[in-house]
């Protein structure tokens, strides 16, 4: 019987389980019986572009002229190297220099959000002001969230240069706007993600009734739906999600995540493959809600702490990243990864 491995490839077929459990891989062939690289290089005897491709060169034969997709791009990924580290929370990961990067940074993005609960810094502490007009309050929340705090002195200095009240008619001008590292904002776009924005806004009657929807909703159901309904254009998964754990963490809305909410090639998608080591989306999940639980951490520190452990250099998003992770919880989170 053939026998599949954790990529969903045969055992000997796949680079990775082969190499853990010491099976000759089978060498790829062809329908026509050839191995996979000779195929590719020829047809009736005549290269092809393909073969040319393989051999660097390009269809016309000019030597040293590499071929490109248009659009490709190329992710050159860092690891340590492997030392033999394992843990089933963890199974991508292979170092013990990479577990302990993943434990520091999730508890970092942990202390973050229990800052945000109990001494929110900056802009985030008009965010949580419960005596302000909500709508006010929610329209800051997602002005950090789209720009994103700087990663200086000031983090907040560029949002509250160009913040345009709600109630007004003047948008916040955008042009030369210094943006944080979670920034959804593109230049090229202008405006655009804020005026839909502000029609999602105005379908529902209010930021408020946006964002609340039915009030017999649990927190959960309340952020999945929101979570959805703002897939705005130029508005990535990153920024709603960093919108609906503020919000939620602030006190403006009951909000919590049940999920991630991982799609695409962001980087916090990437991260998750490569720390959970699969690609399905409902498996990631159910590990990522896992691992969360086993480390003591709410899932919504998954997000940053996996966005900074993929970028490799720490991101405060609005406090100071060389502020130590809570001791205890650091701790915790090492034990349970099988850390020294």
């Amino acid at each position: 019987m053939p026998t599949f491995c954790r990529h969903s490839r045969l055992i000997q077929n796949c680079p990775i389980c082969s190499r853990e459990q010491q099976v000759e891989m089978r060498p790829v062939v062809s329908p026509s019986g050839q191995p996979a690289r000779a195929a590719q290089g020829t047809r009736s005897g005549r290269p092809t572009a393909a073969g040319a491709a393989v051999a660097g060169r390009s269809p016309g034969g000019a030597r040293g002229a590499t071929t490109r997709t248009p659009g490709l791009r190329v992710r050159r990924l860092s690891r340590a190297a492997e030392d033999g580290f394992r843990s089933p929370l963890a199974p991508g990961l292979r170092s013990v220099a990479d577990a302990e990067r993943l434990a520091a940074e999730l508890t970092f993005a942990a202390t973050r959000l229990a800052r945000l609960a109990s001494d929110p810094p900056g802009l985030y502490a008009e965010v949580a002001d419960a005596g302000a007009d909500v709508e006010e309050r929610t329209w800051l929340a997602f002005l950090i969230a789209y720009l994103g705090p700087l990663e200086q002195e000031r983090p907040f200095a560029e949002i509250e240069r160009v913040r345009e009240p709600w109630a007004g008619s003047a948008e916040p001008a955008l042009d030369g706007v210094g943006l944080g590292p979670r920034t959804a904002h593109d230049p090229d776009r202008g405006s655009r993600t804020i005026d839909a924005y502000r029609a999602w806004a105005a379908r529902a009657g209010s930021q408020a009734a946006a964002f609340a929807g039915d009030e017999s909703w649990a927190p959960e159901r309340r952020f999945e739906r929101a979570f959805e309904r703002l897939a705005l254009p130029g508005l990535h998964r990153g920024a709603r999600f960093e919108l609906l754990a503020s919000l939620g963490r602030l006190g403006v809305y009951e909000l919590r995540a049940p999920s991630l909410g991982l799609g695409g090639d962001d980087a916090v998608t990437l991260a998750s493959k490569r720390v959970l080591g699969i690609g399905d989306k409902l498996l990631l999940e159910r590990r990522a809600v896992e691992l969360a639980q086993a480390l003591g951490v709410p899932l919504e520190a998954l997000d940053l702490g996996l966005f900074n452990w993929e970028r490799g250099t720490r991101a405060g998003v609005g406090i100071d990243p060389r502020q130590e992770p809570d001791a205890e919880l650091l701790a915790g989170a090492r034990a349970a990864l099988g850390l020294p």
